[in-house]
């Protein structure tokens, strides 16, 4: 017998896909371009390579579940740089904890969060919606209920928190927050974050902020929740970062969890049982990248790029926008998944229908059911000749 949790696990987006490819092929004689899963294709810095093979005598060596005192102090100094806070802001020994990629970290989150039950009620998770599958799947493992925010063009693509009403509040255990957002690229403000934070201390539940896109930006930096803990305390926040799209090392499986020091406390005593250690090697490695900053810019001035590409051609069609952060467009083409099957039958470009991405509404309907989402991981030129792709069929 399995644990019959399994069956309300959300349909994985890219099995989905898959599915509805299936028969399909795509135009002879045109090269198939993948844009529908977040894997950046930019070189890593040679920086990577070089201290891993520095540290490769490490291998043979259990690596600590909380990390080496270089690579938290390299974090704290980056959280530091990056958000402004002053010395001293946030302590490495007892806020910062490595994880093997975000992901397995985001998913664990709430088997340290929910209780066994929330003033005999069961304990909500809030889930904007859209949202990353993730969010969803560490709800339904451990027994909680999803409760999924409207993150639509209309709320500015982010939750409405003032909507969220105080009996669900009241049972909230957990609240996954994405900014900027996967898919919509819309990054919450400062003001937001605060609201965010204070929500979380009045209603005793855990805030995880997921900012694995926060170093890809066109615009000014967006504000990051431990600029609001910085002003509020860290009290019941989490915050999630990784090197897979900062520094283009998706397969480096490093990443870091950071904030109230009693909830790192116990999420460190989770992982000692249950989770995916970080390698020696592969510690070094981060901790050469979280100090350095030069080829973050130069990934960064990429995607700017290519966003300018794609403005040129599809301003003022299927809704475009600049996101704020993240390397997605999120482009409403009216049926997300009638236009992945003809894009991919007809022009050989695999997009991810924005319905695979979100849940349906209380009146059936689903947010993203309109739109498409595609991920502008390639070089300058390539990413060009798809959104070229895109318009012939789509136009």
């Amino acid at each position: 017998m399995v644990n019959p949790r399994l069956d309300r696990l959300p349909g994985y987006p890219f099995a989905r896909l898959r599915a509805l490819l299936d028969g399909v092929d795509p135009p002879a004689g045109v090269e198939p371009l993948a844009l529908s899963i977040g894997e950046p294709r930019h070189g890593p810095p040679p920086m990577l390579a070089e201290t891993l093979a520095a540290n490769a005598h490490l291998w043979g060596r259990y690596p600590p579940i909380g990390g080496t005192p270089g690579f938290r102090d390299a974090v704290g100094s980056w959280l530091v740089r990056r958000y402004g806070l002053a010395e001293g802001a946030i302590d490495p020994a007892t806020q910062i904890l490595p994880v093997a990629g975000t992901r397995e970290a985001l998913f664990m989150a709430a088997a340290l969060a929910l209780p066994d039950g929330r003033g005999g009620a069961t304990p909500a998770v809030l889930i904007p919606n859209p949202y990353y599958h993730v969010y969803a799947g560490s709800a339904a493992m451990t027994g909680a209920e999803a409760v999924f925010l409207p993150a639509t063009r209309e709320t500015g693509f982010l939750p409405d928190l003032a909507a969220v009403d105080e009996a669900t509040l009241a049972r909230t255990a957990l609240f996954y927050l994405c900014s900027p957002a996967n898919p919509q690229g819309a990054a919450a403000g400062l003001d937001y974050l605060k609201t965010a934070v204070r929500l979380a201390r009045d209603h005793d539940f855990v805030l995880c902020v997921d900012e694995c896109y926060a170093e890809i930006y066109g615009g000014e930096p967006p504000p990051g929740a431990v600029q609001a803990c910085a002003a509020l305390g860290y009290g019941n926040v989490l915050v999630f970062h990784s090197l897979s799209k900062r520094s283009s090392a998706p397969g480096l499986r490093s990443g870091f969890v950071a904030g109230d020091p009693a909830l790192i406390e116990k999420f460190k005593r989770l992982r000692d049982v249950g989770g995916a250690t970080v390698p020696l090697p592969v510690m070094a490695a981060s901790e050469a990248l979280w100090r350095d900053d030069a080829h973050v810019e130069e990934n960064r001035a990429l995607y700017r790029a290519k966003f300018d590409a794609a403005e040129a051609l599809l301003a003022g069609r299927f809704g475009f926008y600049r996101p704020d952060g993240g390397f997605f467009l999120w482009l409403d083409v009216g049926d997300g998944e009638a236009a992945a099957r003809r894009l991919w039958a007809e022009a050989g470009l695999r997009v991810l229908p924005g319905a695979y991405l979100a849940a349906d509404d209380r009146d059936g309907h689903n947010p993203g059911a309109a739109f498409i989402r595609v991920a502008l991981v390639h070089d300058q030129a390539t990413t060009t000749e798809a959104l070229e792709r895109l318009l012939a069929v789509l136009r």
